[in-house]
């Protein structure tokens, strides 16, 4: 009789821990990340766009709809594509104020997810879109036609501080890359220092450099790889 009591504890024991496993997972204890695989890879930064929440992308056509999801506070923005930039998405600024925490202008813990199921643009993903490192881009040719450049879009930057830098999700850790605002003539010659979900996103340093006053976004530019 002792014998079968201690195994009927034993038994009794082990069912109310599953169920409190099972309880804890049910009310997302156990698990707290989306499901699903990001569309984009790397940080999600912002443009100066106004309007109403909307992205720009290097590697979705215009129309399509996205959900980003900032994984470090859980707020989310919906997003439809309206036109073209040099990130996998680059939000406005409506957008970017759903989801961001204050005073933080780059999402690096993210979740982007494509909502009418159809494929990206240039096929599969890859971090930080746009064309692979050493090939010509053409639609942003420098003064006089001498180069192309090597990533397409609009630039943007990040919060970053520091000397002068850039991520990117194309180049490799330092790789020397010469940013040119063809608006001013102004440049910047840069080291990449880790990952984004750009081509290329500057640093705040960086983009004081050539921005025009009161822009956060260089348009006309051409970025040029130093050997």
């Amino acid at each position: 009789m002792k014998v079968q009591r201690k195994h009927v504890l034993a038994a009794t024991v082990a069912l109310a821990a599953s169920a409190v496993v099972a309880v804890g997972t049910g009310m997302g204890f156990a698990e707290t990340t989306p499901a699903g695989q990001s569309a984009c890879a790397g940080s999600v930064t912002f443009s100066a766009e106004g309007g109403a929440p909307a992205a720009t992308s290097d590697r979705f056509p215009v129309g399509t709809r996205l959900r980003v999801t900032n994984l470090d506070n859980g707020k989310v923005a919906t997003v439809t594509v309206t036109g073209p930039s040099g990130s996998c998405v680059l939000l406005n600024t409506a957008a970017m104020d759903l989801v961001r925490e204050p005073g933080k202008n780059v999402i690096r813990r993210n979740l982007v997810e494509r909502l009418d199921g159809g494929a990206a643009a240039t096929g599969a993903a890859r971090p930080g879109g746009g064309v692979q490192a050493g090939e010509a881009r053409p639609g942003n040719a420098q003064p006089g036609g001498v180069r192309a450049s090597v990533c397409g879009g609009a630039i943007t930057f990040s919060a970053e501080g520091g000397a002068p830098a850039a991520t990117s999700g194309q180049f490799p850790v330092g790789t020397r890359l010469r940013v040119t605002n063809l608006d001013n003539g102004k440049a910047v010659t840069v080291t990449v220092t880790g990952p984004s979900g750009s081509c290329v996103l500057l640093n705040a340093a960086a983009m004081e450099l050539i921005r025009e006053p009161g822009k956060n976004l260089v348009r006309r530019n051409v970025v040029e790889l130093l050997r």
